[in-house]
């Protein structure tokens, strides 16, 4: 299958066949089932991760594809117009999976583990993979190809940025037993490692460095590596001051994210909760 997306992908032809077709749907039919995704652990990476740039070309094969087709329950109450590659994912009871009625949608050709609880409204864009056990809440977005682990928490409102071109960047990564406070946002192939917890309102891209107070280190994207935040961290939106110029003059201050702490027993307690809601 690889070699069949790629070819595809790197030779579009003047018009798809139904083979194309078929191969495509085998394709989402594997992510969706989880069989393939677009990054996977990697022990011998720097981050952990590795990219699968192949599956970001099928999905972006799905785009090039597809034809855009009326997807209306009622077009006239609400019309809805997408690409007919990817139509809203299918779910059963057996699924194993909470969709709470209220206007969340959940896009063909992702990966959602049974266990994962969907709070009305949220977006599964296509792509994404969201593990056993984990909370999506309300106005949370996961965008397309990212990578979230079980046992996770993505608070209301938080944006989970997805990645699909370059085909080459790591998407945002976010590894088990996270918490990802209400209002933050998570972009730019940043690495989020396990059991870390972004307080409410943390934003974390390539351009913010993230200045950990606990072990005096500044970590920030370097290069072709993206930001990575270490296990346990408990990240907390800070500000540093404008030691130059007029920045200085007028006593401004620069949004940065900062480590206060690891996780310890205060922070396991404020916590449990999570476990209540699932």
């Amino acid at each position: 299958m690889q070699q069949q997306i790629e070819q595809l992908f790197d030779n579009k032809p003047a018009s798809y066949t139904e083979d194309h077709f078929r191969l495509f749907a085998g394709f989402k039919q594997a992510l969706n089932a989880g069989a393939i995704r677009s990054a996977e652990p990697d022990l011998t990476s720097p981050t952990g991760w590795r990219v699968n740039a192949w599956v970001k070309k099928g999905i972006l094969l799905g785009f090039r594809m597809g034809a855009v087709v009326d997807m209306s329950v009622n077009t006239q109450r609400q019309p809805l117009f997408d690409k007919a590659t990817y139509p809203v994912k299918q779910f059963s009871a057996t699924s194993g999976v909470r969709i709470v009625p209220g206007g969340s949608s959940i896009r063909d050709g992702c990966y959602i583990a049974s266990g994962v609880v969907c709070m009305p409204p949220m977006f599964i864009n296509a792509g994404a993979w969201v593990d056993e056990g984990t909370m999506v809440d309300s106005h949370a977005l996961i965008g397309s190809c990212a990578q979230i682990g079980k046992n996770c928490h993505v608070s209301a409102a938080a944006q989970i940025g997805g990645v699909l071109e370059p085909v080459g960047a790591l998407p945002v990564i976010i590894e088990d037993n996270v918490m990802v406070g209400g209002n933050c946002g998570v972009y730019e192939g940043t690495v989020v490692k396990r059991r870390a917890v972004l307080g409410t309102g943390v934003i974390l891209n390539r351009s913010t460095p993230v200045y950990d107070i606990v072990k005096g280190v500044v970590h920030s994207a370097t290069g072709d590596q993206p930001l990575v935040i270490p296990p346990e961290a408990v990240v907390v939106a800070g500000s540093r001051g404008i030691t130059t110029g007029k920045g200085k003059e007028w006593g401004l201050h620069l949004y940065t994210p900062v480590i206060v702490k690891y996780r310890d027993e205060k922070t396991e307690a404020k916590l449990q909760l999570e476990d209540l809601l699932r």
